[in-house]
Formats: C-alpha cells, sequence, structure tokens
C-alpha cells in the first residue's frame, strides 16, 4: 500500500473505533433512565444486559473464522451495522416501554460489538506491522474518546430529560454517516488466511499445518492480561453511572457525569501510551494500569466519601485504558500466525468486555453493586503479577531474523 492509503486506513480505522464508543457511551449514560422506564430491579437490568451477553458470544465465536474466510472489511462493515442498528431498537425498545425489544436490541448490539471490533483490532495490528509504530493505543484511546463524547451528550440529554428513543436515533443516524465514509478506506483481503497446502501422498500421519495458537503458554498469559483489564472497562461502561447513584447516592446527572470522567481518563491513558510505551516497555506499563486500575477500585468499592469515589474513578479509567490495546500489541508480536494470535486475545478480551459486566448484575442484586465490584478488583490485582507476560520483545526479534516469503517481518514496537 502507498503511504498515501495507509493514512487514509488508519483515519477510517480512528473513525471505526470512535463510532463504538459514541454508541456504547449513549447507551449506558442512559440506563438509570431506561431502568426506570421499564420499572426494573438492579437484577432484572442484569437479565435484560443478558441480550447483551448472548449477542456479543455469537458476534466473538464467529468473528475469528469470518475474517479468516472473508477478510477484515466485511466483517467490519456488518458488525458496525449490527452496531447502529441496535442503539436504534434499544430506543425503541425505551419508548414502548418494553424490556423485551431493549433486550433484542443489546443482542443485536453485542452481535455487532463482538464480531466487528475484534475485525477492527485484527486490521489495527496489520497497520502496526506495516507501520512499525504502536497505532493500536491510539486506536483505542479514539473508542474512548468517542465514550468521552457520546457520555457528554448522554449527559446533558439527561439533564434536559431529552427522551432516550430521540437521543438514541439520533445517534444511530450520525453513526451510519461515518460508517459509510470510513469503509471507503478499508481494503480487502486483510486477514484471509491461506488454504493449507494439501500433504503429500505416502505414509505416516498427515501434519496439520500451522500453530495451535491456544497452545502457547505465553500467549494464553497474555490473554490472562486483556480478560482482567477489559472486565475492569466493561464493568465500568455496564454498570458506573448505576454504581454511583446506587452505591453513592449520586443522582443521575452526577452518575453520567462521572462515567464521562472516567471515560476521560481512559482516552488520556490511551493517547498517551504511545510515549510510556516507548519510554518504559510494555511490561512496566501493564503493571503500572493494573496498579492504578487496582487503587481506583478498592476506593470505590470500600469507601463511603461520595467525593472519595468519584475521584478513584479517575485511576480507575487511566489504569484500564491500556490493558487491553497493549495486549493485542503483545499478541501480535509473540509468533508466526498474526491474525490468529490478535484474534484469540481479542476474543478473551471482548468476552470479558461484553460478557462479564452483566454477571456483575446478579451479584449486584443480591450483595449490592459496590460488593459485586470486588470480583473486578481481583482480576485486575492477578494482572499486577502476570505483568510480565506482556514483553515480546525477545519473539518479535526472532521474528524479524526468520525471513517469510510473502510478507514483511515483524518489528519491535
Amino acid at each position: 500500500m502507498t503511504e498515501r492509503a495507509v493514512s487514509r486506513r488508519r483515519q477510517a480505522l480512528f473513525l471505526l473505533f470512535f463510532l463504538p464508543g459514541i454508541a456504547l457511551s449513549s447507551w449506558v449514560t442512559r440506563t438509570p433512565d431506561v431502568r426506570d422506564q421499564l420499572g426494573l430491579s438492579t437484577g432484572q437490568m442484569g437479565l435484560v444486559l443478558f441480550g447483551l451477553s448472548v449477542g456479543s458470544m455469537i458476534g466473538i465465536l464467529c468473528s475469528g473464522r469470518f475474517v479468516s474466510r472473508f477478510g477484515t472489511r466485511p466483517v467490519i462493515a456488518l458488525g458496525t451495522l449490527l452496531i447502529i442498528v441496535g442503539t436504534a431498537v434499544i430506543g425503541a425498545g425505551s419508548a414502548v416501554p418494553s424490556a423485551s425489544l431493549v433486550t433484542v436490541g443489546l443482542c443485536l448490539f453485542g452481535a455487532g460489538m463482538g464480531g466487528g471490533e475484534v475485525a477492527v483490532n485484527v486490521d489495527g495490528a496489520d497497520v502496526e506491522r506495516i507501520t512499525g509504530t504502536a497505532v493500536l493505543p491510539t486506536l483505542h484511546g479514539c473508542f474512548s474518546l468517542g465514550t468521552v463524547i457520546g457520555g457528554s451528550a448522554g449527559m446533558a440529554a439527561t439533564a434536559a430529560a431529552v427522551p432516550v428513543s430521540w437521543h438514541l436515533a439520533v445517534v444511530a443516524l450520525a453513526a451510519t454517516g461515518i460508517l459509510v465514509h470510513a469503509m471507503r478506506a478499508v481494503p480487502t483481503g486483510i486477514g484471509i488466511s491461506a488454504a493449507p497446502p494439501t500433504p503429500a501422498p505416502g505414509p505416516g500421519p498427515a501434519q496439520r499445518p500451522g500453530p495451535r495458537v491456544w497452545k502457547d503458554r505465553k500467549l494464553l498469559l497474555i490473554g490472562a492480561i486483556v480478560l482482567a483489564m477489559a472486565l475492569a472497562e466493561g464493568a465500568a461502561n455496564d454498570w458506573l453511572p448505576l454504581l454511583m447513584v446506587d452505591g453513592h447516592g449520586l443522582d443521575a446527572a452526577m452518575g453520567s457525569l462521572v462515567y464521562v470522567g472516567f471515560a476521560a481518563a481512559m482516552t488520556l491513558g490511551r493517547f498517551s501510551g504511545t510515549y510510556f510505551l516507548g519510554r518504559f516497555g510494555r511490561a512496566a506499563v501493564v503493571r503500572a494500569s493494573a496498579v492504578s486500575g487496582a487503587v481506583g477500585l478498592l476506593l470505590v468499592i470500600f469507601s463511603d466519601n461520595a467525593a472519595v469515589a468519584a475521584t478513584a474513578v479517575l485511576f480507575w479509567g487511566l489504569g484500564a485504558s491500556l490493558g487491553f490495546p497493549v495486549a493485542l500489541s503483545a499478541a501480535g508480536d509473540s509468533g508466526p500466525d498474526q491474525t490468529a494470535r490478535v484474534s484469540l486475545v481479542a476474543i478473551i478480551g471482548y468476552v470479558a468486555f461484553l460478557v462479564g459486566p452483566p454477571a456483575l448484575g446478579f451479584l449486584g442484586d443480591h450483595y449490592g453493586l459496590r460488593s459485586a465490584m470486588v470480583v473486578v478488583l481481583v482480576f485486575v490485582a492477578s494482572a499486577i503479577l502476570i505483568a510480565p507476560a506482556a514483553d515480546t520483545r525477545d519473539r518479535a526479534i526472532a521474528a524479524v531474523d526468520v525471513p517469510h516469503p510473502t510478507s514483511p517481518s515483524t518489528e519491535d514496537r
């Protein structure tokens, strides 16, 4: 690809990360209003969010296979379209009001996030390979920037008592325009796996081509890091406004403001991530991120002072900001078959991000949302211990030393 084409492709990926951030935060900031309109308890709201889990699992389980067969472009397009349709259906369900319709909308939304976002990350990892620079932290920063803008708009809509259906309809319409514009610069054929060679006839068992990435111990440790950090991010995206409303006594508008603070901290962490990665390396950055996230969660859970808890959310956001993109970059450098490796770790991350948080609702119904967040704290604390797995420098150097007949070498980032 020419330098201009790569630049246009990178800008398109910025938009394709930005769009789901706006859509997700627009829904999240209106969860207190949706819950009140539907007349649901915390546990019943968890059942509604289970639609997000079902949809995301469908998307996640299909994404790797679809990318390998069709490439990233059609999977990105379909996934983003499902996010847009899901957003509109959620708004319609809140207007009826119908918990079933909201659940269907969340299912469509989850399928789009689970499938499309895995494909976008594979495409982003390919841009990293081409340019030799860390791109994924900035791309995920665009997602967080989208959550800041969408969350701010949601907070304003909440304060102005704008109906949820009108709000989400405008979001869906704007997202459609972004999708049409961005897809023009996304190339075809990225991520398609080559057909396995036909084994030569003769005695002896046939050898299966390619590595079994799920048996790579270091790759699984990287997956454990992304699981913990994505769960921390997803828990805030699903529950933070309600956590501040029910757990710390804030009103709905202030709960949305705290969520915007979390999203802003995530954005700051991701846009500054390239500098810190270049200066300190992946392992140190992941460890520092996990410490910051653990401290923030600890204060949010155990402090009875609402101001302290709201401030601690900033540490939570900074801590959760880099775990996901850094782990994906580490997975891409961890050995051969980059698409399979990035897909596996992305799938683990999106399972935690989209499926884990709804389960917290059932715990929150019995023990309160603050107590339910102890589960997230335990996972984030464990990431401190396994942070060294994110340093795949040795494997990246080995990849450079081994010539590949069809693709450029992967440089250490």
